[in-house]
């Protein structure tokens, strides 16, 4: 009898290539981030896409705070149109990085979630900034 982990056949080589190639491109994860922004080589923007208090309470440092609901085609246009967003939540219990991830698809958008959110950047010891710095991206549409 097989465990339960091998009662189901693994993927074939081929097809765990292709999955976890693609996997790579819809998803980063926090020391990655991390080591990207300590390295000075931001070449994506980071949005923390919790409400403006929690943000507030304890956000990445860089990370600007934008809710996805707030992602509207006119916000957006204030980032040039090949800019790739990271986007984060609270971590694998909410779904709101997904969200954004989403909209920010639909919208034409190139996009990875962090994986973990506040709940994998703090599991990792990594530094949160405080307040309202560097800010909110403003609706002017």
């Amino acid at each position: 009898m097989p465990s339960h982990v091998a009662a189901t056949p693994a993927a074939s080589p081929a097809d765990a290539v292709r999955h976890f190639a693609a996997r790579l491109g819809f998803e980063t994860d926090c020391w990655d981030v991390h080591a990207s922004l300590a390295e000075g080589a931001q070449d994506f923007v980071l949005l923390d896409v919790r409400g403006p208090d929690l943000y507030a309470r304890g956000h990445v440092p860089g990370a600007i705070n934008l809710p996805h609901g707030k992602m509207t085609e006119g916000v957006m246009r204030r980032f040039p149109a090949d800019t790739l967003f990271v986007v984060y939540c609270a971590g694998p219990h909410c779904n709101g990085a997904n969200k954004a991830a989403l909209r920010l698809a639909r919208l034409g958008l190139a996009v990875k979630e962090m994986i973990g959110g506040i709940t994998g950047w703090a599991d990792e010891g990594f530094a949160f900034a405080t307040g309202e710095q560097p800010g909110e991206v403003a609706d002017h549409a």
